[in-house]
């Protein structure tokens, strides 16, 4: 009996600390926010566009045929306010459901407002908000409105905001020419002393009035898609350039966020004869103080394999491997030079050289700190070293060429 009274107190006692459901939220009454379109008005107002997921069409696709309508697997709302908390709760007055923003994955600034305004009137807002992850991916539209991005219609990932997602994070597993920030990350890197930041670059590739058609869905090459484009350099919070191509890269691998790439280099007189892919790098930087002034030395190491010859070369031979090695790490040490130009160029430490020298040397970093990126950062020497070796052939040794080259004798 003792027990069993022992048991019914506990249950009591849990009964007692189990509240209701006061925080419920019905899965009907909620407009699940996929991605958010920010953009600036003529009359200086934001716009905000967003796209609302269609649960059903999701899960079933496309609804309609024989003769049924068909709906997309998106909504799109958008209002315009004063302010970013204005302008969503003007939106919630066109939709019959709570606007829910903690499965919001996609932000997307548009350029006009990134260059003009900035992103720190934006932060704010999206950051105090306790239902908005700060986790979500930013990237700002490239030659394009915000609004017209989110507005796409994507086939294969249903979802706009998951193509853009997923096109970013394998753009820089397998290129490296872009990079995927989170809000966190920009805040971060805003916050720090002497940093510049880089954000990644979305654009709509096609008519922006065709890309909203499920007409576009239906062709097997659609006439409008979406791509990743350039990285944003942004100079206390506003964008003051793009970057493309080797820039770019060179960027990213001295931010050692490069998780793999492919790298070609010339041979006996033919351009880009031999591709090299990365397997692993690491890239670290260490700051000194040479007579007053700060020294930067950057230090690579890279691993990786042969991906393709198009010339017959014997990598069974350890000088043409060695030869194949020196000529990489010139490459490389041409594209960090080039990214390390650029940023000094438009004198934002995007690099995050003064970070370092912050973090190691805080006092002499006090002496410099105001006019870092002004004055300090565009003269700064910085010195490269770079290590790349050939780890693998793939399948085979010998090339395929040479086997043809040694029949036709």
């Amino acid at each position: 009996m003792r027990r069993k009274g022992t048991f019914l107190l506990v249950i009591a006692m849990m009964m007692i600390f189990l509240t209701s459901c006061w925080s419920k939220k019905e899965l009907t009454d909620l407009a699940i926010v996929a991605a958010m379109g920010i953009d600036k008005t003529k009359e200086g107002r934001y716009h905000l566009t967003l796209q609302i997921i269609n649960p059903g069409n999701v899960a079933g696709g496309l609804q309609g045929g024989g003769g049924g309508t068909q709906s997309p697997p998106i909504t799109i709302y958008s209002a315009s306010g004063d302010n970013i908390v204005e302008a969503s709760r003007r939106a919630s007055g066109r939709i019959s459901r709570r606007l829910y923003y903690a499965h919001t994955n996609l932000i997307v600034v548009g350029e006009k407002l990134a260059r003009d305004e900035g992103l720190d009137p934006l932060i704010d807002a999206l950051d105090r908000d306790p239902e908005f992850r700060n986790t979500s991916t930013l990237v700002i539209a490239n030659h394009s409105t915000a609004a017209d991005l989110v507005k796409t219609l994507t086939p294969v990932d249903k979802i706009p905001a998951n193509k853009v997602l997923k096109t970013l994070e394998f753009t820089e597993r397998k290129w490296g020419e872009n990079v995927k920030t989170s809000l966190q990350e920009v805040m971060k890197s805003l916050e720090s002393p002497g940093r510049g930041t880089v954000v990644s670059g979305f654009r709509l590739v096609g008519n922006p009035q065709q890309a909203q058609k499920l007409d576009n869905l239906q062709e097997s090459a659609p006439g409008a898609t979406l791509q990743a484009s350039g990285i944003a350099v942004l100079k206390q919070g506003k964008l003051v350039d793009w970057l493309y191509g080797k820039p770019a890269r060179g960027t990213v691998w001295m931010l050692d966020k490069i998780q793999g790439t492919d790298i070609n280099i010339d041979w006996e007189g033919k351009k880009e004869a031999i591709a090299y892919q990365t397997v692993r790098q690491k890239t670290s930087v260490a700051a000194q103080m040479k007579n007053g002034q700060p020294h930067i030395s950057v230090h690579t190491r890279v691993e990786g394999d042969i991906g393709d010859m198009e010339v017959p070369v014997d990598i069974t031979n350890p000088k043409v491997i060695r030869k194949i090695e020196q000529s990489l790490r010139k490459e490389i040490k041409k594209e960090l030079k080039k990214a390390i130009e650029r940023a000094q160029k438009n004198k934002t430490d995007i690099l995050g050289f003064g970070e370092v020298i912050h973090r190691t040397r805080p006092n002499q970093f006090k002496k410099v700190k105001t006019e870092w990126n002004e004055v300090y950062f565009p003269k700064l020497k910085v010195d490269i070293t770079v290590e790349a070796y050939v780890r693998r052939a793939g399948l085979r040794n010998k090339s395929f060429l040479s086997g043809i080259k040694e029949n036709q004798k």
